[in-house]
């Protein structure tokens, strides 16, 4: 939506809108919450406005963006004058914002279902042949989200926000970066966690993965979580003393350098539950290898560690035995590389993973990029208008290989190298898909977003914490990309005090 279109509506509004404090101590509403149903924006309609009383008086807000964009807008009785919007997972399909909870602490916030509904359903068919539902979720459906959003900010305060934010997750990380790449004026700090970002690649990756896990059919799964237990702790034998503690966490995944003859063979290379087949072995390796189709075209696999965590490698790679005897999808990877190439890449409801060969990948995937991929590496524009982004990834993500966020990191710094003037990446060892594992994973992105915008503070040491039922709370040094905490040899391991940066 074309900014200047809501410029004469905000005009009468500010006419007769009296405001107290332009230093934004207090806050007036120029209208009513419910009145907010009234107010007329190009190609938006507001169903409901009414509001809410619960940890926070808010009014909320809930409309229509062009055909079918579903959002929900949070105005506080008490605003900050900030304003931050939350990403998806997944393939979305309800309203969703990561930054709801925000609302309780003054900020405007906002989330949509980015322009389909997928309450009843988990297929991705929604996308069949619909251009513009696709194009809205590649990255449409945000954008216009974010500006309708401010317009109604700026309706109901009487001025627009003072600074605007977006921080996501997953589906949510990648529509973060799609704003800083498409979008640069929409935000004016970004975080990315774990960012689903190159699409079809990731796909790609999933159904390598599949096809070596479950090559004929869904039933029993070639890895059981026996054999994730045997390779979890074979690797944690070999790299764990790698960063100096001795916890199951690797600080630096990229440093073990895992003997696989170290496994044990199955005699006969019969299965057993204590032993490996060569063919789990080599599925195991495609894993951790990742994808290479040739021509350039590769995603890359899966850092060492976190393979026998719970919710981790059983329920995003391997699949578990109670799932994959049902007969439906036995595990994540699956289930997104499936229904990504059926509905989003190939528009093909009968497509059979089994028989997929890559041979036509190149060809085939060139559409669904278009639309769906946040790869440029140029933030050019982001960082003209200072836009500041933080990029952060769990180092034993079983959904999204951090090295993929690794490599898109130093693509940008190949062409920029003054890059962490406005971008910065940290890996967090233990942790798993948006967080969880054995690894400290709270962070307040926020307010460290918000202190490198506003204060022009960059963050070069923050602290990540886990608290453990029934002991002390965890905590680890985060350091910027290629940083990473080094054990000093001598205080307490479970304390970030006790690392120094390598």
């Amino acid at each position: 939506m074309n900014n200047l279109a809501i410029i004469p509506a905000i005009l009468l509004m500010l006419l007769s809108c009296k405001l107290q404090a332009q230093d934004n101590s207090t806050v007036n509403k120029c209208v009513p919450c419910g009145e907010l149903t009234s107010l007329r924006l190009p190609d938006v309609r507001i169903t409901e406005a009414s509001e809410v009383e619960g940890e926070s008086l808010h009014c909320r807000v809930l409309g229509i963006i062009g055909k079918e964009i579903n959002f929900e807008l949070l105005l506080p009785a008490d605003w900050n004058a900030l304003f931050i919007m939350g990403g998806g997972g997944g393939f979305v399909g309800t309203i969703q914002n990561a930054a709801r909870p925000a609302v309780s602490s003054g900020y405007a916030t906002s989330g949509t279902d980015t322009g389909h509904d997928s309450r009843n359903s988990m297929s991705a068919d929604w996308a069949l042949n619909n251009m513009e539902r696709q194009l809205n979720f590649g990255h449409l459906a945000i954008h216009r989200t974010a500006e309708v959003s401010k317009a109604i900010i700026g309706n109901y305060y009487g001025y627009y926000p003072k600074y605007s934010y977006f921080i996501g997750c997953s589906r949510g990380g990648g529509q973060a970066m799609m704003e800083a790449q498409r979008y640069p004026d929409d935000f004016d700090g970004i975080v990315a966690g774990a960012p689903a970002f190159n699409w079809p690649a990731i796909a790609a990756e999933f159904i390598q993965n599949t096809q070596a896990l479950y090559p004929v059919e869904f039933k029993e799964p070639l890895i059981t979580r026996d054999h994730l237990r045997m390779l979890h702790d074979a690797i944690v034998s070999q790299c764990d003393l790698i960063d100096g503690v001795n916890d199951g966490i690797l600080s630096n995944p990229a440093d073990c350098n895992f003997d696989f003859t170290s496994l044990p063979e199955c005699p006969g290379n019969v299965t057993g539950k204590d032993c490996f087949t060569v063919s789990q072995i080599d599925a195991i390796r495609s894993i951790y290898e990742g994808v290479d189709i040739g021509n350039g075209v590769t995603y890359p696999g899966f850092p060492f560690g976190g393979e026998k965590i719970a919710n981790g490698w059983d329920v995003w790679i391997t699949g578990s035995e109670e799932i994959a005897r049902q007969n439906i999808y036995p595990s994540l990877h699956a289930y997104f590389g499936i229904e990504i190439f059926k509905y989003l890449v190939l528009q093909d409801p009968e497509w059979d993973y089994r028989t997929y060969d890559f041979s036509g990948y190149e060809k085939e995937i060139s559409y669904a990029s278009a639309y769906l991929d946040a790869t440029s590496t140029d933030y050019s524009r982001f960082k003209k208008r200072n836009g500041k982004i933080i990029l952060w990834h769990g180092w034993n993500d079983p959904a999204l290989s951090a090295y993929a966020t690794i490599e898109h990191y130093n693509e940008v710094k190949a062409i920029d190298p003054d890059i962490m003037d406005y971008m910065r990446l940290f890996l967090l060892p233990g942790v798993l898909h948006c967080g969880g594992g054995d690894g400290p994973s709270q962070v307040d992105w926020i307010a460290l977003i918000r202190e490198w915008v506003e204060n022009d503070n960059p963050p070069d040491r923050i602290t990540a914490s886990k608290t453990v039922p029934g002991e002390n709370v965890i905590t680890r040094p985060l350091f910027p990309y290629p940083g990473q905490p080094l054990y000093n040899g001598k205080g307490d391991p479970h304390q970030e005090s006790s690392y120094i940066k390598k």
